[in-house]
């Protein structure tokens, strides 16, 4: 059995390919979740503040407030498609990174 090497995990961040996954994850993940937490939020202000628009009525009893709070679910399961896409594109860029991990940190 080899023997484990150590790697150096500083020269490994410097890469600059670790540095643009990175730097793109971080930002796809931040506007992701200011998006989710703003539509979210959107619902208690709307029924708070909004409620004339939030009472017309669609259907039947359905009005849109219930719409807007049905679509939060479309929403969610959209965000997290969203994100399964992207993140098989970062795994691919973390892939080769991590193929070359022993030669960059070596």
């Amino acid at each position: 059995m080899a023997a484990p090497t150590s790697i150096d995990w500083k020269a490994i961040v410097a890469d600059p390919r670790f540095q643009t996954l990175h730097s793109r994850k971080t930002t796809f993940l931040w506007g992701l979740m200011v998006f989710s937490v703003a539509y979210y939020f959107l619902l208690p202000i709307g029924a708070a503040y909004f409620t004339d628009l939030f009472k017309i009525k669609v259907w039947g009893p359905v009005n849109v407030g219930i719409l807007f709070a049905l679509s939060e679910f479309v929403v969610a399961w959209g965000i997290a498609f969203i994100y399964s896409r992207r993140a098989a594109q970062f795994d691919a860029m973390a892939d080769e990174i991590n193929r070359d991990a022993a030669r960059i940190g070596a």
